[in-house]
């Protein structure tokens, strides 16, 4: 059974959108971990044989790979032998890997020393004398952005994308005073500060004549929506994508209907800016592989049993609501961080074992959530389209009974076919309109008896396109 889960209406795409393909959108994954399993004995297989983790990613359709990096995580050096990750020098490993492997990159600034998330952002302890001296730590920031990058464009590693912050709902760059004492958020420190790293990334954009997009990252969809418009609001603007983190477990009830919703309100409030789920995870088993304690133990009622086939359709569904309503892509958090013989700070092994893209011994689990990322999505594209007058809009009424198509603006003439594609993309019904018979700039269609789910409206006038909509039918 499909779960798509959209809204009644949801986002349409017409004419006046900007088209989106396949080679648009971003099937990503955040492969932070590899180095670090791989240094501890791990051996990524696919089908049983020893396969390079990137190889395997790449071939199954990933063409984004997120990094994190950390300023000094000198903690790891009381760990597994002292070696140090998720720091420069291990970042350019996996930026070699990725490049060589033909994949995008998206270098995720945490600026802390360890995990920066809506709850901790706690500023490097080389910046702690001069955290509440705004000036100098905004120098400290500029710098130490600008000589990242530029670092790693002397070795034609500099990332296609860069992120500011991690999950920065509270900020970035915290005493831990101020961090400890409760939820606080200062704007016009707040402000400063990302205006200053993202004028360090546009400023190694000019000198090294490469485009960079440039990322803001909110954990949680319900909060999106207030978190962008207050960057707005208060003058960061000059930035390219919206990121999201949606974990079902820690953002329920927000739904993947909802959370469609949000993107596409993002998408028409602020056209000028991408919208992509920066991280999510879904389970293929509750069960545990180490003494690590897993850190998602909860899923969605409607993908039961847990399985790595309801793991592959969770993300499916979702990466299909992300598209329907105009984001640009989907990164999955972790997908190889694998059980191994190492430590992390809170026990031996992976927390994340039970959610990632392979089974217990490390192989690929192929009827898992790698299948995400080749699924044959519908996209909406612009191709062999009509201009019209106007705007075309398909909706469907409340008791899901009957399609609306509605013009804003003058009614075309002619003969417009309407067909509607289920998620499979199975035509379930066409219907051909003579316009001139048409009441005043609007046609209502029946529709009979259908699962309910996700589909796909196409409007064709003379057999171009006219409009297009994504259209979630409810039970009748």
């Amino acid at each position: 059974m499909r779960h798509f889960l959209l809204p009644a209406i949801c986002a349409c795409f017409f004419l006046c959108s900007s088209p989106l393909s396949a080679q648009s959108f971003y099937f990503g994954a955040d492969l932070s971990y590899v180095n670090e399993m791989e240094d501890c004995g791990v051996v990524y297989q696919e089908n049983g044989q020893p396969k390079a983790p990137y190889q395997i990613f790449a071939d199954h359709g990933c063409n984004l790979v997120r990094l994190r990096l950390w300023h000094t995580p000198d903690w790891y050096d009381s760990l597994n032998g002292g070696q140090r990750y998720s720091d420069l020098a291990d970042v350019k490993r996996s930026l070699q890997k990725a490049k060589a492997a033909g994949m995008s990159t998206l270098l995720d600034f945490h600026l802390s020393d360890t995990w920066a998330d809506p709850s901790r952002q706690l500023a490097p302890a080389a910046w702690l004398d001069v955290v509440d001296n705004l000036p100098v730590l905004q120098d400290s920031l500029y710098h130490y952005i600008y000589n990242t990058l530029m670092a790693l464009d002397e070795e034609n590693l500099l990332p296609e994308m860069v992120q500011v912050g991690n999950e920065t709902n509270r900020g970035i760059l915290l005493s831990p005073e101020v961090n400890n004492s409760g939820w606080v958020l200062d704007w016009a420190r707040n402000s400063q500060l990302f205006n200053t790293a993202i004028q360090a990334i546009r400023d190694v954009e000019s000198a090294t004549d490469t485009p960079i997009r440039i990322a803001l990252h909110i954990a949680g969809p319900a909060d999106a929506t207030w978190y962008f418009n207050q960057f707005i609001e208060h003058g960061v603007t000059d930035f390219d994508i919206m990121g999201i983190s949606y974990y079902w477990a820690w953002h329920k009830p927000t739904s993947i209907a909802q959370t469609a919703q949000i993107i596409a309100g993002l998408r028409g409030a602020h056209p000028g800016y991408d919208v992509m789920i920066f991280e999510t995870a879904y389970p293929w088993t509750l069960d545990a592989n180490d003494n690590a304690a897993n850190i998602i133990n909860e899923v969605h009622p409607d993908y039961l049993p847990v399985s790595p086939e309801n793991q592959e359709q969770w993300l499916v569904d979702l990466t299909q609501a992300v598209i329907s309503s105009g984001g640009k892509g989907v990164i999955y958090w972790e997908p190889a961080w694998v059980s191994s013989s190492c430590y992390t700070l809170w026990g031996q092994g992976s927390h994340q074992e039970h959610a990632t893209f392979f089974d217990f011994e490390s192989n690929l689990l192929n009827n898992g959530g790698v299948g995400f990322m080749s699924y044959p999505y519908l996209f909406p594209t612009a191709s062999n389209e009509l201009p019209l007058q106007g705007m075309l809009k398909i909706f469907a009424t409340a008791g899901y009974d009957s399609l609306i198509v509605q013009w804003d603006g003058p009614t075309p003439s002619g003969t417009l076919t309407l067909e509607l594609f289920d998620s499979g993309g199975s035509n379930v019904l066409a219907q051909s309109i003579l316009l001139s018979e048409a009441p005043s700039q609007q046609y209502s269609i029946p529709l009979p008896q259908l699962p309910e789910g996700i589909y796909f409206a196409v409007a064709s006038l003379e057999g171009k396109t006219a409009g297009r909509a994504s259209v979630w039918l409810g039970r009748q």
